[in-house]
């Protein structure tokens, strides 16, 4: 005891005397509900306020209050006092029981609560005797549990409803009924453990328990040293405590437990908020010290030099002290705060966590007790305990905070615990894996790195950041430990990423990929596809293929889930050849993509481009230059003729390649654009402009053609001016036999007369073809050669001839056709007068329907026909003979009318006739262009 420090954790909060309204000596104390009642030997009960003020009071027993409780869960003042004996054979004392939340009036100028329930302890079943101890257990409302304890060692217990008279009653002896010294109950306790209740009794010689739930009640002697009256109360976990001279001892249920050294006698004893409350006497002055114990932190937490005290109790959540001059004495607990800066002050951190932690105080506090002790221990430079103390304040200090202060290389070694100890509680950050990170790479632990890294192995998601932790490791040449981590979290691109930029292991990478799902896989080549056909260019497209076709995939796999080889032509740039390669790869096997357009114009590029680079050609020149530079002995012209040599034989193989890639190119634009479709499988204005940029005169010949683009082809023949060519060209798309556009003919005609050379044998043979379809007429035709200076009259001579001949005789069959059509409308016109003048003599004797004789009633026509008119029927007007005839001139002559109003058909033919003039000409004849007339 006398090592134990002392503190003023408590402070008096008032005192002085108990107000005059207390009448009496006082007996006995109880508190509850707000109040502290107190007990007199005048048999006045007394109440006693917050401030300690009279609040109010009542006669509960005629002479004396022995013992009273007040209850917490139902407001019931218990009391045991003495009353008026009604007979000399019957004793006085009794319990009461009275309601303080109802009232009775007692005089005019008061009131009393009403009393419940009055009950004579001593009968004849229970003997009189002194009444020594007392204690009131609360069991379910309104069940009551009292315990009596007297001189001779006996309790009266008495259990039920008192107010009902609902009771049972029973006696415990705790000495054998043949001694003939009985010792007194000096203390009184109840345990409730689990579902047994247990009742503590001590006496001057001995510790025993009763359990009540036996019957009959068990007495079990829990120890054979006892002690005084007020020396026994119960702490907050229902363990017995009992003061002696030499100690105060614990008891459980089975027996003594620890006991604590505090000698002098024990006045007073009881328990609050967790601290052991002693008045003890001082032999060597002769005065009572009250003391508080704090037994968890081995501290006296308030000692205090005292009157004779006669009570101690607790409310309000202070400690009340009542000695026997009627003074009173107020003792509280100071606040955590103000105990924490009396300790920071006197530098006993220790003790203020011990304090923090027994008071259960909450973790920001406690962590806030530790910043202060570790900062202190800081100071003193000892730092490995600073660090401990900072590792409890984790979750609660800022990091930051402590790690400024580890920063010095010095100190790296605390610094690394406190983050190995954040990462372990999952509260550290991207910046705290790395900083832990470095601190494992400059110290060059590579056993803490592995098990750091290595720790959760097989279990779960890593404790920290794994991006973080792979860019640290990989920055320290960590390599290994990087490809960890970057697996076991998935994270597929940093694992690539270590092995293409860092180890340059393209094997493993590409083993790694074709182990990945194909959705996973598709997004690390798309990511480092570039290095890999750099460098593995043959594997990386057998990857490829197994993820753009269905090899190595179910059978149900369709080709729209499938990836396209579109998505992943970004990863050839600078790398044509191979993509050339892949294309051709997956358009023999897959014939009905999804993406064959898309692929046909990739590729149709490739093969008509004529600046593709040549990744293989550069490497191997760079190979000879560095054999041709370890030749020293080589004269350097010798070596300006190797170099004109190399370039020499360079631009042959790429024209070579060229040549070979054009081919590609034909075959796929005639295979793209099969004969039974309209369009082909390719943009056929991309396939247009590569062709022209890249002067590939057949796949334009053939797009040309394909699209009737006619005029086009020839166009490609006349800027390459082959002549042959050209005329092969209009043999087999100008014959209008066959489908074909005569106009080429024109088109040529005007090309050799515009062409400024000799083309006497090429003109001819056009002549040909124009003079036996009619495409030209002559004049146009010596028009048009008669631009080109270098031809002579003699290349159209006999042309000319022929054409003047044909000419002439379709004049004289002309000539002929008119003297016939005079001479028929001279006829026509005689014949017409004829009829007007002159009388008709009808000579037919026969009906021209019938053919018999014909007869009257008749009807005779100006054409010479006569009928019967029963033979006509309703049809008088018109010769049944003639009318078709009649009818289909008139059709004729009213279509032809229409005709005239049909401007477009009008032109239409003109444009598309050998001879418009004819066309013209035809018009005026058949009346169909009427002459205008003029208007004056």
């Amino acid at each position: 005891m006398y090592q134990w420090r002392k503190f003023d954790f408590f402070e008096e909060k008032y005192g002085g005397k108990i107000p005059e309204d207390v009448t009496g000596e006082i007996q006995c104390c109880s508190s509850g509900r707000g109040k502290v009642v107190i007990g007199s030997d005048d048999g006045s009960v007394s109440f006693l306020d917050r401030g300690i003020k009279f609040d109010s009071g009542f006669q509960a027993h005629s002479s004396s209050v022995l013992f009273l409780q007040h209850l917490k869960q139902r407001n019931f003042l218990v009391t045991v006092g003495e009353d008026e004996q009604i007979s000399p054979q019957q004793s006085g004392m009794c319990l009461k029981v009275f309601d303080l939340d109802k009232a009775q009036e007692e005089s005019t100028s008061s009131s009393a609560p009403e009393c419940i329930g009055i009950l004579r302890i001593f009968t004849n079943q229970f003997p009189e005797a002194k009444i020594t101890s007392f204690l009131v257990l609360e069991e379910v409302p309104p069940i009551v549990l009292i315990a009596i304890g007297l001189d001779n060692g006996c309790i009266y217990c008495v259990k039920g409803d008192i107010a009902r008279e609902r009771i049972t009653r029973f006696k415990l002896q705790v000495d054998g009924v043949s001694e003939k010294k009985r010792s007194p109950i000096t203390g009184l306790g109840f345990r409730l453990d689990g579902l047994s209740l247990l009742l503590f009794a001590v006496t001057p010689d001995s510790v025993n328990s009763f359990n009540l739930q036996a019957q009959p009640p068990k007495l079990q002697t829990l120890d054979h040293i006892g002690s005084g009256v007020n020396t026994v109360t119960m702490s907050d976990l229902a363990e017995l405590i009992v003061g002696r001279p030499e100690a105060v001892y614990f008891y459980e249920v089975d027996g003594r437990g620890p006991c604590w050294a505090f000698e002098g006698e024990k006045k007073f004893m009881g328990w609050f908020r967790g601290y052991l409350l002693c008045v003890i006497a001082d032999p060597k002055n002769g005065t009572n010290v009250f003391n508080v114990y704090d037994l968890r932190n081995r501290l006296i937490a308030y000692s205090l030099v005292v009157d004779k005290v006669s009570n101690m109790l607790c409310e309000w959540g202070n400690i009340i002290l009542i000695t026997a001059d009627k003074s009173l004495l107020c003792v509280t607990e100071k606040d955590m705060e103000s105990k924490l800066d009396m300790l920071f002050k006197k530098n006993l951190y220790t003790v203020a966590i011990n304090l923090v932690q027994s008071q259960h105080a909450d973790a920001a506090a406690t962590a806030n007790v530790m910043r202060k002790y570790g900062d202190h221990l800081y100071g003193k430079q000892d730092y490995d305990e600073a660090m401990s103390q900072y590792i409890n304040t984790i979750g609660h200090l800022e990091p930051s905070f402590v790690i400024q202060k580890f920063l010095d290389a010095q100190r790296i070694y605390n610094l690394t615990n406190y983050l190995e100890k954040l990462h372990e509680k999952g509260l550290a950050s991207k910046d705290h894996t790395t900083l832990l990170l470095n601190c494992y790479t400059k110290l060059k632990d590579v056993e803490k790195l592995n098990t750091f890294i290595r720790k959760e192995d097989g279990i779960g998601e890593l404790k920290f950041d794994v991006e973080t932790a792979i860019r640290v490791c990989r920055a320290a040449n960590y390599h290994e430990h990087a490809m960890y981590v970057a697996k076991k979290a998935g994270k597929h691109e940093w694992y690539l990423k270590i092995l293409l930029e860092d180890l340059g292991n393209y094997d493993e990478a590409l083993q790694y990929i074709s182990s990945l799902e194909p959705s996973q896989a598709g997004v690390t080549i798309k990511e480092y596809g570039k290095i890999l056909i750099e460098h593995k260019p043959k594997e990386a497209i057998d990857i490829l293929m197994r993820l753009c076709t269905e090899q190595g995939t179910s059978n149900g796999v369709y080709l729209s889930m499938l990836p396209s080889p579109v998505d992943f032509i970004n990863v050839f740039v600078q790398h044509p050849h191979s993509l050339m390669e892949f294309l051709e790869r997956y358009i023999e096997i897959v014939k009905d993509s999804p993406a064959q357009a898309e692929i046909n114009n990739t590729l149709l590029e490739l093969y008509l481009s004529r600046d593709l680079n040549f990744p293989s050609i550069s490497q191997s020149e760079n190979g000879l230059d560095q054999d041709f530079t370890d030749q020293s002995v080589l004269a350097s012209v010798s070596k300006a003729d190797y170099e004109k040599r190399k370039i020499a034989d360079s631009k042959d193989i790429m024209e070579k390649d060229f040549i070979e890639r054009q081919q590609k190119g034909l075959e796929l634009l005639k295979m793209a654009w099969p004969s039974d479709q309209e369009q082909p499988l390719y943009d056929v204005d991309l396939a247009i402009i590569l062709c022209e940029m890249n002067s590939f005169k057949e796949g334009l010949l053939y797009l040309y053609e394909k699209m009737k683009l006619y005029k086009e082809v020839i166009a490609c023949y006349m800027q390459n001016h082959d002549h042959e060519g050209l005329i092969a060209c209009c043999k087999r798309l100008g014959d209008s036999r066959k489908g074909g556009e005569p106009s080429l003919w024109a088109d040529l005609l005007k090309y050799f007369g515009e062409i400024g050379e000799d083309c006497t044998k090429e003109v001819k043979e056009v002549l040909t073809y124009i003079e036996r379809d009619d495409i030209l007429p002559p004049i146009i035709v010596l028009q048009t050669l008669a631009k080109n200076p270098c031809l002579t009259l003699s290349v159209i001579k006999d042309y000319i001839a022929r054409k003047l001949e044909q000419e002439s005789k379709i004049i004289e069959e002309d000539r002929r056709a008119v003297e016939k059509y005079q001479e028929t409308t001279k006829n026509m016109r005689k014949e017409i007068e004829d009829l007007r003048t002159n009388a008709k003599i009808f000579q037919l004797s026969k009906c021209t329907a019938c053919t018999f004789t014909l007869d009257i009633p008749a009807v005779h026509f100006m054409c010479m026909h006569s009928f019967h008119q029963r033979c006509l029927g309703d049809n008088e007007k018109e010769c049944p003979e003639c009318a078709p005839e009649y009818r289909s001139v008139m059709e004729m002559k009213r279509s032809l009318e229409q005709n005239s109003k049909d401007q477009d058909l009008f032109f239409q033919q003109v444009k598309s006739s050998k001879d418009g003039f004819s066309v013209i000409a035809e018009y005026f004849g058949k009346g169909i262009i009427s002459k205008t007339t003029d208007e004056n």
